[in-house]
């Protein structure tokens, strides 16, 4: 089962990339990323007022955790990557620097979440950046003219979506990830339509292309992409989830090859080769620390109960 959510949830996650292509050549991005979340979370809100069971229990600290979050994972994230887009850094070298992402996850997740990696998992990392590496190198190289300082903007997407992961992995109590997704896209809705209202970008233009690349990010990219992440942290772990990140610049390209024609050669396909190999060795890594720490469980409570049937445990 898992396999096939982490399936969707590469082709859903890669094909945000294709979206923001398909309105970009209509609107800003501000006005894309307005649009995409303003209507959602109308709809979000007006069920969450049907269906209040989810919400039961819930704090204003709850609420106030899952807005900061969400301002993280999607307003913080999507507006670095956009906003870098628009500066000139090209999206092979955006995938380059989120890519990064797994091994920066990975390295906090042990102190921060007491989910060590181990060192096969950390040859997986590796692994999969070099794979990423392969299939942005050669994208990354017509980046000239862009100031040196653009290309710090997606590394602050990257750090903001690692934030709102572990924020969200140390939360207590667990909340239903349809509450999450309402409060992450009302907070982001909030947010853009400001930022839109503010610059003057937030009438929508009437071509159709626009509207299909709405449609396309909520279907695919929020409610696909977005809501799966979410979903497999929970339950796979930050470590294994985040090494799916080293298959979206590769899948992506794919989809460009599918859609604009866009060029798929060598390299492409052994960067995606490499990346896939990755995920792999992680995924045989984690099932392996699975085993060792049930192992271990099994351990100490066969010790337990041979200490509970001793002589000596039953004079006591």
């Amino acid at each position: 089962m898992n396999v096939l959510l982490s399936l969707a949830f590469v082709l859903c996650w890669s094909s945000g990339f294709i979206g923001a292509k398909l309105g970009a050549g209509s609107a800003s991005a501000i006005t894309v990323l307005m649009w995409r979340f303003l209507p959602l979370a109308v709809v979000l809100v007006a069920v969450a007022v049907v269906a209040r069971g989810a919400w039961r229990g819930l704090t204003a600290r709850d609420l106030t955790r899952q807005a900061v979050v969400g301002l993280l994972s999607q307003s913080g994230y999507l507006l670095s990557v956009y906003h870098a887009i628009q500066l000139g850094v090209s999206s092979g070298t955006t995938a380059l620097i989120d890519g990064v992402q797994p091994l920066v996850a990975g390295a906090l997740a042990g102190p921060l979440l007491g989910q060590y990696v181990s060192g096969r998992q950390w040859v997986g990392l590796v692994l999969g950046l070099s794979g990423v590496t392969v299939v942005t190198l050669a994208d990354a190289a017509a980046g000239a003219g862009v100031p040196w300082w653009a290309y710090a903007v997606p590394l602050l997407g990257m750090f903001s979506l690692v934030a709102a992961t572990f924020l969200d992995s140390r939360s207590r109590p667990r909340v239903a990830p349809p509450v999450s997704l309402t409060v992450h896209c009302a907070t982001s809705a909030v947010l853009f339509s400001a930022l839109a209202v503010g610059a003057g970008a937030a009438a929508p233009p009437a071509e159709g292309g626009f509207w299909l690349a709405v449609v396309w990010l909520v279907v695919l990219s929020t409610f696909g992409g977005y809501g799966l992440y979410w979903l497999l942290l929970k339950r796979s772990g930050v470590t294994a989830v985040n090494t799916l990140m080293f298959l979206m610049a590769p899948v992506t390209a794919v989809w460009g090859a599918l859609m604009f024609g866009e060029p798929f050669g060598v390299r492409t396909a052994l960067g995606l080769a490499v990346c896939l190999l990755a995920v792999v060795i992680v995924g045989r890594g984690e099932g392996g620390r699975d085993r060792s720490a049930a192992a271990a469980r099994g351990t100490r409570e066969d010790g337990r109960r041979r200490r509970s049937d001793s002589p000596e445990h039953a004079r006591r």
